[in-house]
């Protein structure tokens, strides 16, 4: 190891802040511009892109002392998203379950987001194994133990690491962009009824709908297969002789839970499988995932020959299914969505759905492309990270090109 590297409290790398909630009675606090972060959010993203809620001037200026700046790094610290890691885009303000590095002049941001990836993926394996609610405290945070390099070894690491992820960050806007027009598409076909206005058209339950086609709920069309629970005292980090494992907090990110494929129920997905969670956060849907599933989400497969895996996937995606599920879905503090699938009636052709397949299969075959391309980027990033971050790898003679990352 370089001699350069030392031990230090993260309180060392700059000002910890822990986020505060404004009072949710006062409705003067909420409703405008200035983001506000809570685990809740897409804390698996590297950037804060958007929150689910804002806060107007009202709300931040009670909570003045809670706003950290652009390029902050923000530690989810309680509960099952514990060690989620983000950097701030904006001022922002989090919720109390959050908290934040404002790194220093010494300190690169971007190293130091990458730093605290390391340490939150053992403290998330943490919530994901613990029986208990999970919290690390703002005095535990501060007075954790990293090991860091001088700026310079900083900024190369950062570079490295960069790269990787920028360029998952490019597919993930080509999916973005892919998955809005195959969105579009559905909604001409199956909601407007675009290519199919110069026809008649009767009454249905659902409203008008084009002469020829009918009604069906989709449990007539699908196969829906409830995941299995091995236990938390079965989760492993270790791989060997064991699969994947996908609760819903996992299924937009890779999971670093493994469990041995006996313990199933034969409940395993391939990449053509479509998943969509009905407990916890409800509604959210993928393809791609290799590996077993929670209790907490759906295997969905076609029953007949004109439904197709992709053409489930962009089904389960639409405005139209969203809002059944999340309209049907019960519970306070966790929802459940299951009997939302009884409500699930669609408008059905067995000619047009075929035909719909064939056109939307290209676009939905590149997003799986992208995505299988964005997880071996994915498992590249992940190996270096602690090799990089302990020194074993030394940057110090790496001529690096590309875009500086520094502190602004």
């Amino acid at each position: 190891m370089e001699n350069n590297w030392k031990n230090i409290k993260l309180s060392e790398i700059g000002k910890i802040i822990t986020g505060k909630t404004p009072s949710t009675k006062e409705k003067e606090n909420f409703g405008g511009k200035i983001p506000f972060l809570t685990p809740s959010d897409d804390m698996d993203s590297r950037y804060v892109l958007k929150t689910i809620r804002y806060l107007t001037d009202v709300g931040v200026n009670k909570l003045s002392n809670k706003i950290v700046p652009k390029n902050s790094i923000c530690t989810s610290c309680i509960g099952s998203q514990l060690g989620k890691v983000t950097i701030t885009t904006e001022d922002t303000v989090s919720n109390q379950q959050i908290n934040t590095i404002i790194p220093n002049k010494n300190y690169n941001y971007m190293f130091v987001y990458y730093l605290m990836l390391l340490v939150g993926k053992r403290l998330n394996y943490i919530s994901k194994t613990s029986t208990a609610v999970p919290i690390i405290n703002k005095n535990d945070f501060s007075e954790m133990v990293v090991e860091v390099p001088n700026k310079d070894i900083q900024y190369r690491i950062s570079v490295i690491l960069d790269s990787i992820d920028s360029k998952i960050e490019v597919n993930n806007k080509i999916i973005a962009n892919l998955e809005e027009q195959a969105q579009a598409i559905f909604k001409s076909w199956f909601v407007d009824f675009e290519p199919f206005q110069d026809g008649n058209f009767v009454e249905s339950e659902l409203g008008m709908i084009p002469e020829g086609w009918e009604v069906k709920n989709i449990k007539s069309l699908m196969e829906f297969e409830t995941g299995s629970e091995p236990g938390a005292k079965n989760y492993s980090i270790n791989k060997n002789m064991r699969i994947p494992f996908y609760r819903v907090g996992e299924m937009l990110s890779e999971t670093n839970i493994f469990v041995k494929k006996k313990l199933l129920k034969d409940r395993v997905t391939s990449k053509e499988d479509v998943l969509v969670s009905f407990d916890g956060t409800v509604g959210r849907v993928v393809t791609g995932l290799v590996g077993g599933y929670s209790s907490g989400i759906k295997k969905i497969t076609p029953k007949v020959e004109t439904i197709s895996s992709n053409l489930i996937y962009v089904l389960f995606k639409s405005k139209l299914i969203q809002d059944i599920i999340n309209q049907n879905a019960t519970g306070t503090t966790i929802l459940h969505a299951s009997k939302s699938i009884d409500y699930m009636y669609i408008p059905y052709n067995d000619e047009i759905y075929s035909n719909f397949s064939l056109v939307i299969d290209p676009l939905i075959n590149i997003i799986r492309v992208l995505k299988e391309e964005n997880k071996k980027l994915a498992e590249i990033r992940d190996a270096l990270l602690p090799k990089l971050m302990s020194g074993e790898i030394d940057v110090s003679n790496i001529k690096i090109k590309g875009e500086e990352v520094k502190n602004e």
